[in-house]
């Protein structure tokens, strides 16, 4: 899904910059440069957005930039984010898992050339009645 939501940036004095979300109560982030914040920005919107869409937690309504009032020097920006861009890439990282197998299974599989992942991976979508994604 495709979000955009209104984000609070506050400049440091050290050329850094905090941002926060004032629909999403505890989504903070920094950076170290405005390119660099917006970049955390979009990171941690799309995360909070993502953790949310997991939870089935229902997402607040985006305030717009002029709605918010912003304190003296902070600004405010939409960022804008995919989740379903975020899903397809996080979801789809592979996890090691450590088996045991009787080595007599072991041997003649090693014999077969059979590629134990693949083997695996296949069994469990046969076993869990899915098709491939």
């Amino acid at each position: 899904m495709k979000y955009a939501y209104t984000a609070v940036f506050t400049p440091e004095e050290n050329g850094a910059f905090s941002v926060h979300f004032p629909d999403l109560p505890g989504c903070y982030t920094s950076g170290d440069d405005m390119p660099d914040a917006v970049t955390m920005a979009q990171d941690a919107l799309c995360l909070w957005l993502y953790d949310m869409e997991q939870d089935k937690t229902p997402l607040p309504p985006a305030t717009l930039p002029g709605d918010i009032k912003a304190k003296s020097k902070e600004f405010t920006s939409v960022v804008a984010v995919d989740t379903e861009t975020y899903r397809r890439f996080y979801e789809n990282k592979s996890v090691k898992k450590t088996l045991t197998v009787p080595m007599w299974l072991n041997e003649e599989a090693e014999r077969a050339n059979i590629n134990f992942s693949q083997t695996l991976q296949a069994a469990l979508k046969q076993e869990l009645h899915m098709t491939d994604r």
